[in-house]
């Protein structure tokens, strides 16, 4: 079978993060797993590179906005290219065979009469490129999912009748179970399609970095909204609408955007998606309608995950706790990390990724369980038979057997639920079979006892479920298991897979080899020595600066900071965090603000309430772990902790501190 499966095109708004990284590895996965299944498999990533957004930050950086996502695109595909991740093309929404694609697509739209000319008022966020209604937005100003401030529109647009086709999507969701997994995410979808869909504004008229209308409407002051654009590169990147015989010509020049000259639409009958879940609503309700009109097969899958904190906090750039996926593979084995994100959490939930938490799974489930499975079979198998293993019936092992073909039915079917983390928990039955074995069957003491061919059975037999493990790993975490399968003497492709994991058909021989320990025990932590600045030994600073300086600002930089004095009058734990706190603090507003703050390790929600403390009150509202905050606490820390700053006596909530 041909499959097409994709990751969300990245936006070109950042550099790759671990959330990028996640996505990316759960698709890398997946097509190992569906190649070693026997399938074709065609592995679709990129980025998404118009917008207003994208244009708006081009110029606060001063630079061409071509040159500006040239620069962020590359660092993708470079990081992508060194996490060895396995994709086929890598689109970009500025390559001219996607440009005409999207045009040929608008115009089908167009044609069918699912695209009319209208006026668009409402309310837009430029950082989402998403459009809100007035009851969506917080305080009649602020994005419910980001926390910036939303933009009044009011601009001539062309609409897609989106809400024709809200029966037909209904239609599909109830069809296809397995269309929108979880499938608490498909009843979400559901749930908010039956609430009523509007036509959507799908171009703008107020910047211009993006692609025009096309030519056949005469309309160039229309820009096609970023996310239908971005969605076309399904199809765009299979060749989609285009004019072969011109597109040669056209597209010849531009080798290194390895254009589509002959068609590959034959993989969009069987495509599986995988995306983050804040973008589940484009691709489970915009992109199945834009292919409804476009008369184009609908997805298979939608796989839609969880959000990462980092030790309990959403990422952030003004936090300062974002990281990138290059600083853990600098300082960590790729492999390690992939098993992490993928076995840590279950799919569709959120997760947390601390490096304690990666630690433990390598030292524990890693060394313990296969590294060390793994040394203990070759150390026996060199003592006792010098690395070989021959005519060996396994006759004794039916019942093992049996069991071993039950735990490899449900990690398949775990898989095919989409439920990776299930699908290790079922394999690493495998290796807790064999490790259990080894200390029951006791092979040094077959040996004492001269019980020669019954020890070197048992080897083989161990040799077999090692190689099972191998095959089945090997999307997860590929090195690491091409190691194993050499030391086995195997091959992992899909003649091996079929026999020994489909079929569960066993080796009768084993030429061993010797083999590096897979999974060394890991003693510290090593991000943190990996990101700290280099100190200067002259000055004793780091980068050559007092680490305490800052720069000088003047009185009215000052006075732009809005700082009171407030109430705690209510507080409580955040669920899933080590570190947040939920604050209703009254600032003689009337309506007390909600401030989340990084102090639980410090304070009890409990012994907060009735403090008074200062309040930077005029800091742009911000959204943590689905929480919005309007403000931030003042606090100072040093060697003996964190201490939350006051006043000496109690003083009116509101109170101006200046």
């Amino acid at each position: 079978m041909k499959r097409l499966l994709t990751t969300p095109i990245y936006y070109v708004n950042d550099v790759p993060h671990i959330g990028h990284a996640y996505t990316t590895i759960i698709a890398d996965m997946l097509k190992k797993y569906y190649s070693l299944c026997g399938h074709e498999v065609f592995f679709l990533t990129g980025t998404d590179e118009h917008g207003q957004k994208i244009e708006d930050s081009a110029k606060k950086k001063g630079i061409q906005t071509i040159e500006y996502v040239n620069s962020i695109s590359e660092k993708f595909r470079h990081t992508w290219q060194d996490f060895e991740i396995d994709f086929d093309k890598f689109i970009r929404t500025t390559y001219l065979e996607h440009i005409l694609s999207v045009q040929k697509a608008f115009e089908i739209m167009y044609s069918r009469g699912d695209i009319y000319k209208g006026e668009y008022e409402g309310l837009y966020c430029v950082s989402c490129e998403t459009f809100f209604t007035k009851t969506q937005v917080i305080d009649d100003m602020y994005c419910p999912d980001c926390g910036k401030e939303i933009n009044s529109v009011k601009e001539e647009s062309y609409f897609f009748a989106l809400s024709k086709y809200q029966d037909k999507l209904l239609q599909w969701y109830r069809e296809n179970e397995d269309c929108i997994m979880p499938n608490s995410k498909r009843q979400e979808i559901i749930k908010f399609v039956e609430s009523g869909l509007h036509d959507l504004s799908i171009t703008r008229t107020s910047f211009e970095w993006g692609i025009k209308t096309p030519l056949r409407l005469k309309d160039h002051k229309h820009i096609i909204y970023v996310w239908l654009d971005a969605l076309i590169n399904y199809i765009s990147a299979l060749g989609y609408g285009l004019d072969y015989n011109d597109a040669k010509e056209q597209l010849s020049y531009r080798k290194e955007q390895n254009p589509c000259l002959e068609s590959k639409m034959e993989f969009f009958n069987h495509t599986t998606h995988v995306v983050g879940k804040d973008i589940l609503k484009f691709h489970a309700i915009y992109w199945p309608a834009f292919l409804l009109s476009l008369n184009l097969p609908m997805p298979k899958h939608i796989f839609a995950h969880g959000w990462w904190t980092i030790d309990g906090v959403k990422m952030s750039k003004s936090i300062g706790n974002v990281i990138s996926p290059m600083s853990i593979k600098e300082a960590y084995p790729l492999d390690v990390f992939r098993y992490f994100m993928l076995r840590e959490v279950s799919f569709g939930q959120d997760g947390d990724f601390s490096e304690s938490a990666l630690i433990n799974r390598n030292n524990g489930e890693l060394s313990n369980d296969l590294g060390n499975l793994l040394s203990r079979l070759i150390g026996m198998a060199e003592k006792y038979f010098s690395l070989s293993l021959k005519n060996n019936s396994l006759s004794d092992y039916s019942l093992q057997k049996d069991e071993i073909a039950g735990i490899i039915n449900n990690a398949m079917e775990s898989m095919s639920q989409m439920k990776p983390h299930k699908y290790l928990e079922e394999i690493w039955r495998l290796l807790s079979m064999a490790n259990t074995l080894i200390a029951e069957k006791a092979p040094w003491e077959m040996m004492k006892n001269g019980r020669e061919k019954e020890c070197e059975e048992f080897l083989c037999f161990i040799s077999n479920i090692l190689s099972k493990v191998a095959l089945l790993v090997y999307p997860v975490m590929p090195k690491s298991c091409e190691k194993i399968a050499k030391a086995l003497g195997i091959s992992i492709d899909s003649k091996s897979f079929d026999s020994l994991v489909v079929k569960g058909e066993y080796l009768l021989g084993f030429n061993l080899l010797k083999s590096e320990a897979l999974f060394p025990k890991i003693e510290s932590a090593r991000m943190k020595q990996c990101e700290l600045p280099q100190k200067d030994e002259k000055n004793g600073s780091q980068n050559g600066k007092n680490e305490n300086s800052k720069a000088l600002i003047s009185k009215s930089d000052f006075e732009k900071m809005d700082i009171r004095l407030g109430t705690i009058i209510d507080a409580e734990e955040m669920s899933g965090s080590k570190k947040l706190l939920k604050l209703q603090i009254d600032l003689g507003e009337g309506k007390p603000r909600q401030i989340i703050s990084g102090i639980k390790e410090f304070y009890s929600a409990k012994g907060l309430i009735g403090t008074q403390v200062c309040v930077l009150a005029n800091l742009k509202p911000a959204k943590l772990m689905g929480e919005i905050s309007e403000g931030m606490i003042l606090s100072c820390e040093d060697s003996s902790g964190l201490s939350l700053l006051g006043v000496e006596s109690k003083r009116d909530n509101g109170a101006v501190v200046g």
